[in-house]
């Protein structure tokens, strides 16, 4: 096996990167100066040596604890529960949310082999048991495995004072009702609010 091929091997486990790709890139890099590459592999080396998941919500940070837990103008008694830690960003992006956050670090997926005690549901329960958080909010995403995570968290979390919410879900701005599923309706008429 040459260079070439473990370069292109390395770079079609990515995901959305298929051997074809992976190798049109390889091949892009070689055509390069070789300190461009030399300055993508130091990149490289530098993530996996400097970001580590936060101790307390577990987003991937290089400080500990990251910027959104240390941030003393964030409300505490809110902890949106996120599957991955780039599942904050777009919820950031909104500007809308000022509470915390809790990276679950997937979803419950037993043909995937994933149990509760591959995500961290442990750590969220310990934050909410050492008090201080009102509200739980599931964002776990509109899938099989999203729905069933936040209902496995959803009875987790009973007997506890939190309360237990989960964001809506239903058709986003601009869309069309004449290409929207009918769960997606569903779920829009379902999530519905007063005019006011």
């Amino acid at each position: 096996m040459t260079a070439i091929d473990d370069l292109a091997g390395e770079l079609a486990r990515l995901p959305g990167i298929g051997r074809k790709t992976a190798l049109r890139l390889t091949y892009h890099l070689l055509k390069q100066p070789a300190q461009r590459s030399r300055a993508l592999a130091e990149a490289l080396v530098a993530l996996t040596e400097r970001i580590h998941p936060c101790r307390t919500c577990f987003n991937l940070t290089e400080a500990q604890p990251c910027a959104i837990c240390a941030d003393p103008r964030r409300d505490g008694s809110m902890v949106c529960c996120v599957e991955e830690a780039a599942d904050i960003g777009a919820i950031e992006r909104t500007g809308e949310y000022r509470g915390t956050y809790h990276v679950l670090g997937g979803r419950l997926s037993p043909l995937d082999g994933v149990g509760p005690a591959d995500l961290t549901i442990d750590a969220l329960l310990a934050r909410v048991r050492a008090g201080g958080v009102a509200e739980v909010i599931l964002a776990t995403n509109p899938s099989m495995e999203g729905d069933a995570t936040a209902l496995y968290l959803q009875t987790r979390l009973e007997g506890t004072d939190v309360t237990v919410t989960r964001i809506a879900r239903g058709l986003p701005v601009g869309g069309d009702l004449e290409y929207a599923d009918g769960s997606t309706i569903a779920q829009a008429l379902a999530a519905r609010r007063e005019m006011r």
